[in-house]
C-alpha cells in the first residue's frame, strides 16, 4: 500500500496494512543521522524510516532582513527578540550539544492600554511572504507522500504562543484574567494575520495540502492553561475560523499541544478538529487507550511516544515496550498515526531512535 492511501484509509477512522509513521526530529538529530548512517539528505533518511509525511517548508519570507541587536537578540517579524541559548549534557557517558532561541524581549509587555496595541507598528501582513514556489514545493512530494502545511516560529498558525511571545508569558495571563480588552484585541490581530496568511498559503497550493497543521500549547503537565470557559472566550473563535478556513479548502486539520488537554478535547470536536497531536503519554490523563475509546469516533491522533524519559533515557528494549504498548491501544479501527509527543531532542542515544523507527514496522502491521 503506498503511503498517500494508507493515511487516507488510516484518517477514514478504517485499518490500512500497517499504522502510518510520522516523525518529528530536532536539527541537531537529523543532523547526526544522517552523518552516522551516511545519508545525503532528510528526505533520504525520511525514506529509509519509511515516513509516510512530509512538512513543507511554506512560502518563502521576503520582508526586510531580520534585525540583529548590539546585545545578539535577533528580532522577528512580530518584533519579538530572541537569544540563541547553548545547551549542554551528558547521558550514559556521551555528551551531547544543542541550542534554542530564547525570548529575550517583548515589544508589547509594558504596554497598558488598547489603544497603544494598535498603535503598534510591528503587527505583520500576509504581504511579507512570496507564495509563488509554493505549489512546485507541494508537487515535489505530493505524488508519493502526504503533504502537511505547518509553518515554523514565524508562521505556525496559533493564537495564544504568539500572544504569549509578543506580550511575554507571565503579562498574557495576566491579560486573560484581569485585562480582557487588551487580550482580545491582541489575539484579534494575530488570528486576523493568520487568517489572510493561511488564505494565501492555501489558494498558492492550488489543493495540494494534504494536512494543514496548527500549533498552540493549551495544556501544562497536571491540567489545561486555563479554564475550559476562558479557552471558549478568548481562543475558540479563531480556533473554529482556522478549521474552517482548512476545511474549505479540502484539507484535513491536525492541531498540536503539549501538555493535558482533556477538558478541551470536547470543544477541539465541536470546531470540527480532524487530528490531535502530541498525546503527550506522561501528562495527565493523556492515555491513548483511554482517549481512543470516548473520542475515537470524532478524531485521530498521532503522537503518543514518550520523549521525555523512555527514548532519552531508557534503553532500546524500553522503546520496543513502549511502541508495542501504544500501537495496543492506538491501531484498533484505524485513526492513529505514530509519532512521538514532539521533537525528538539530541540528548537522544540513536540507538533508541533506530529501535523506535525498528518497533514501528514490527508492531505496526494490522
Amino acid at each position: 500500500m503506498d503511503h498517500r492511501t494508507r493515511v487516507e484509509i488510516c484518517l477514514s477512522h478504517e485499518e490500512p496494512d500497517r499504522v502510518p509513521f510520522d516523525c518529528w526530529m530536532a536539527d541537531e538529530v537529523y543532523d547526526r543521522l544522517l552523518s552516522e548512517w551516511n545519508l545525503p539528505d532528510r528526505n533520504a533518511l525520511l525514506e529509509k524510516l519509511d515516513v509516510d509525511f512530509r512538512y513543507l517548508q511554506g512560502p518563502s519570507y521576503a520582508g526586510q532582513k531580520m534585525k540583529t541587536h548590539p546585545d545578539g537578540t535577533v528580532e522577528d517579524l512580530w518584533g519579538v527578540r530572541r537569544r540563541i541559548m547553548h545547551i549542554e549534557r551528558e547521558r550514559n557517558g556521551h555528551k551531547y550539544q544543542w541550542t534554542y532561541k530564547h525570548v529575550a524581549v517583548s515589544p508589547l509587555e509594558h504596554m497598558e492600554t488598547v489603544q497603544e496595541i494598535e498603535k503598534y507598528p510591528g503587527w505583520p501582513t500576509a504581504d511579507l511572504w512570496d507564495y509563488s514556489d509554493f505549489e512546485a514545493q507541494c508537487d515535489a512530494v505530493r505524488g508519493k507522500y502526504v503533504v502537511v502545511n505547518a509553518g515554523d516560529r514565524l508562521d505556525r498558525t496559533a493564537q495564544f504562543k504568539p500572544m504569549m511571545y509578543i506580550r511575554g508569558m507571565e503579562q498574557a495571563y495576566v491579560d486573560l484574567g484581569l485585562n480582557p480588552a487588551i487580550a482580545e484585541c491582541i489575539i484579534e490581530h494575530i488570528r486576523n494575520y493568520f487568517l489572510a496568511y493561511n488564505e494565501r498559503v492555501f489558494a498558492a497550493a492550488n489543493g495540494k495540502i494534504d494536512i494543514f497543521m496548527m500549533g498552540d500549547d493549551f495544556g501544562t503537565q497536571q491540567n489545561t492553561m486555563m479554564d475550559v470557559e476562558m479557552w471558549r472566550r478568548f481562543f475558540k473563535p479563531g480556533f473554529r475560523a482556522y478549521i474552517e478556513q482548512a476545511h474549505k479548502y479540502g484539507m484535513k486539520v491536525m492541531h498540536h499541544t503539549c501538555g493535558c488537554v482533556v477538558d478541551l478535547i470536547p470543544e477541539f470536536i465541536e470546531c470540527g478538529l480532524d487530528i490531535l497531536q502530541s498525546v503527550q503519554p506522561r501528562a495527565a490523563r493523556m492515555d491513548l487507550g483511554k482517549l481512543k475509546a470516548e473520542y475515537g469516533k470524532y478524531l485521530a491522533f498521532q503522537g503518543g511516544m514518550d520523549i521525555q524519559w523512555t527514548l532519552p533515557n531508557g534503553r532500546p528494549e524500553d522503546v520496543r515496550a513502549m511502541v508495542k504498548e501504544q500501537f495496543d491501544k492506538g491501531k484498533p479501527g484505524g485513526a492513529y498515526i505514530a509519532c512521538t509527543a514532539h521533537n525528538i531532542q539530541p540528548d537522544t542515544p540513536t540507538e533508541n531512535i533506530a529501535a523506535l523507527f525498528d518497533a514501528y514496522q514490527e508492531y505496526g502491521k494490522y
